[in-house]
């Protein structure tokens, strides 16, 4: 479904999560926060779709719930939130981003960016609950992977809703061969997408 290129390699969890769990934690709990942000910025942005503002607001309020959700994890564990990390990974990905384009060009690049980070967060969190150790953090994350495949597949149909010309499956197709250059140079840091 994702028809990402480069999938993550299992022994990440074992090398990297396991020995740095709480590092993770506190990634992955930033990384629902900019999720947040970024449907929050899709409203100012483009604030005359209506049916997309409608759905960022309830993404909005799915993510910030996402991280109450790994937060309280974090508490749980006796740990404290670490401070934000920048995410190396979505820089690159924004960097692909056309600029300069006609509004709708933006707006659909900035769809199907958002699409490749869900489907990215998506992988890892399939990854992730099929090879920690940890049973409670093994069904947080499938459920996760989940919400996360829903979020992947509303912005790629948001992006064919609004596509007015743009050839999607094309630029989706761009957009995933450009992810798979940089993604190799991923999967090694405690973090989600790194």
């Amino acid at each position: 479904m994702l028809k990402l290129k480069l999938p993550t390699d299992p022994k990440w969890v074992k090398n990297v999560v396991e020995k740095n769990i709480s590092e993770i934690l506190t990634d992955h709990a930033w990384c629902e926060q900019k999720a947040a942000t970024n449907a929050i910025s899709i409203v100012v942005k483009f604030p005359e779709y209506t049916d997309l503002v409608q759905e960022m607001i309830k993404l909005c309020q799915e993510e910030l719930s996402h991280f109450q959700m790994v937060h309280n994890k974090i508490i749980e564990r006796g740990e404290v939130l670490g401070k934000e990390r920048k995410d190396d990974y979505v820089g690159k990905l924004y960097e692909f981003m056309k600029k300069g384009g006609s509004r709708n060009e933006s707006l659909i690049d900035r769809l199907l960016f958002s699409a490749m980070i869900e489907a990215r967060s998506c992988e890892r969190f399939k990854v992730l609950s099929e090879n920690i150790g940890d049973t409670e953090l093994s069904s947080f994350y499938h459920e996760l992977m989940v919400s996360e495949a829903t979020h992947y597949t509303m912005f790629i149909g948001f992006a064919r809703k609004y596509a007015n010309g743009i050839h999607i499956d094309k630029r989706w197709e761009e957009w995933l061969e450009y992810e798979a250059v940089i993604i190799r140079n991923y999967g090694v840091k405690e973090t989600i997408h790194g």
